[in-house]
């Protein structure tokens, strides 16, 4: 996913710091593919590439939310005005911006992301699917 390409300190500058820092990544298949083959690609290929290059990409929690038919949520989409829902999202956890940085410069982190975006290219509309880093703020749990 674009979440593993290596990231500049210019890039990051004043945005780093100690906490635990997460990626949103709101998944939009390519138009050629139906939503099941859109899921069954992602959780049973690219959630194990994405698994076997955690270690290298310092990624510490991998979570994929997969969107129900759009039937199920097109009356609470019509109750708020909603967009169409996306395919999925991708959550990603990492220890923090700085060492996320840090590690983008190794070769190995950057082959390995290159493999992953390899990959979510054939799958999902990266032009439609926005991404952001946050951080998390528990209300309830």
């Amino acid at each position: 996913m674009r979440r593993a390409a290596p990231l500049s300190g210019a890039a990051m500058a004043g945005q780093t710091g100690g906490a635990m820092i997460k990626l949103t990544f709101c998944l939009t298949r390519l138009p050629h593919l139906s939503r099941e083959a859109f899921q069954a690609h992602w959780f049973d290929v690219h959630g194990p590439l994405v698994a076997s290059v955690a270690e290298t990409l310092m990624i510490r929690r991998y979570v994929q939310t997969h969107s129900r038919p759009a039937a199920v949520s097109a009356p609470l989409r019509a109750s708020r005005e909603a967009p169409p829902e996306y395919d999925g999202v991708a959550e990603l956890w990492y220890d923090d911006l700085d060492a996320l940085i840090t590690n983008g410069q190794r070769p190995e982190a950057r082959a390995a992301a290159a493999l992953l975006l390899a990959d979510e290219r054939r799958f999902i509309d990266l032009s439609r699917s926005p991404l952001w880093w946050g951080e998390e703020k528990p209300i309830v749990g």
